[in-house]
């Protein structure tokens, strides 16, 4: 039997459905003790009722809630910007994520944290192992960082609007290819994670830039381009490198466990990749 494994990017589930239910309670000023203690109780039984209809959508084999490193990731070694303003991460919110995970293992689905790595490359690491077996792999999450590992093993589904992310769907909203998706993000930047692009590439020069080149190497080896586009590319090496290789998830993360550990049923499965 084939074995599909749903992937939980546990924190894009969780601080939106916190975020939900902190808007029920009006934000005149700080939280009292005692309704933070209710948005937390608030969220973590709909993050655990959440996580019941993702199994019972799915069905999956297996299942994994993936969480962030509690300290700063790798990127931000190299490049101190990196996701630079972001709104931090309430402190009652984070000191409650080890009770969630509680609630995720009573229903069979343990969690898994590394202390230097994203989420997103442990679940990278996880789908393209999966991939490389034949097995099929669904990853929950609404982050558009997901969209270049979509193949035929790996699916990406956003639980809030119950849509897959597919080729078509990237098609549409930046008029490239899945596998230009890194290079499109290198040229335009990235302003979610404030990852630095070309100034004044956005996305529609940027597209047209890959539908007629195929990718960024035979851009910056194009002969014909516009004096207007190839001054923009003055001395970008540096910074594009540094764009892809943090634009790039990580494929190849230790994680020491098979995907036996992981099983929810008890049907006879693959067990024999290892981790």
């Amino acid at each position: 039997m084939q074995a599909h494994l749903v992937l939980i990017d546990a924190m894009n589930l969780i601080r939106r459905i916190y975020a939900a239910q902190e808007r029920l309670y009006p934000l005149n000023g700080d939280l009292s003790d005692k309704t933070k203690q209710q948005i937390i109780h608030n969220t973590k039984t709909a993050a655990t009722k959440a996580l019941q209809k993702i199994i019972q959508e799915h069905e999956p084999s297996h299942a994994l809630a993936v969480f962030d490193c509690q300290g700063l990731c790798w990127r931000y070694k190299i490049f101190p910007d990196y996701k630079k303003g972001r709104k931090k991460m309430p402190e009652h919110l984070a000191e409650s994520l080890s009770d969630m995970q509680d609630g995720f293992l009573a229903l069979g689905v343990d969690s898994l944290e590394s202390e230097h790595d994203e989420a997103d490359d442990l679940i990278a690491t996880l789908a393209v192992k999966m991939a490389l077996n034949g097995q099929n792999t669904t990853i929950i999450s609404t982050d558009k960082g997901f969209l270049p590992l979509l193949g035929h093993h790996v699916q990406v589904y956003d639980y809030f609007k119950k849509r897959y992310f597919d080729d078509e769907y990237v098609q549409q909203k930046f008029n490239v290819k899945t596998a230009q998706l890194i290079d499109f993000w290198t040229l335009t930047g990235d302003t979610t994670n404030k990852i630095p692009g070309v100034a004044g590439i956005g996305q529609v020069t940027a597209s047209e830039l890959l539908n007629t080149y195929g990718s960024l190497k035979a851009i910056l080896a194009a002969t014909d381009l516009k004096k207007s586009v190839a001054k923009k590319f003055a001395d970008t090496q540096l910074q594009f490198e540094l764009s892809q290789q943090l634009l790039n998830l990580k494929k190849d993360i230790p994680l020491g466990f098979n995907l036996k550990d992981i099983r929810l049923h008890e049907e006879v499965i693959p067990t024999g990749i290892n981790t």
